[in-house]
């Protein structure tokens, strides 16, 4: 390991958030316009926004329901990320690299099984109250 921090290492101060800001945004934008799965994930999440309003009979309700569509779409950006590296280094079969890819899909799919048993556990609840 070198010695000497990497030039790329941001220096700290007010300067750096708007450094994270713009790197937070390119980002975003990247994943908008390359991968198909966050846009949908998105659409979605835009759509079910409001609906969360409907579906919570509390704010805690609400914020929780609000909480996972947000949970969605970082674990897809983690995903896409991990196999943004793993294409980076190569694209030819490798199990390691195939592995965490897949372990990536994994953790996308048991976030969305999560979210589709939250919210029908509270959709259950908004037509039939147990509490």
């Amino acid at each position: 390991m070198s010695a000497h921090p990497s030039s790329f290492k941001s220096k700290g101060g007010f300067s750096r958030l708007i450094n994270a800001a713009r790197y937070s945004v390119k980002g975003l934008g990247a994943a908008i316009r390359h991968e198909a799965a966050f846009r949908q994930e998105l659409l979605l999440a835009l759509i079910l926004t409001p609906a969360a309003f409907w579906v919570g009979q509390s704010t805690l309700q609400i914020l929780i329901l609000l909480v996972s569509l947000i949970g969605v779409l970082v674990v897809e950006l983690l995903n896409s990320a991990i196999e943004a590296v793993a294409d980076a280094v190569s694209l030819e079969e490798n199990p390691l690299l195939g592995r965490a890819k897949d372990l990536a899909s994994a953790a996308v799919l048991l976030n969305l099984l999560l979210v589709v048993s939250l919210w029908g556990v509270m959709l259950l609840n908004h037509w039939y109250p147990v509490l």
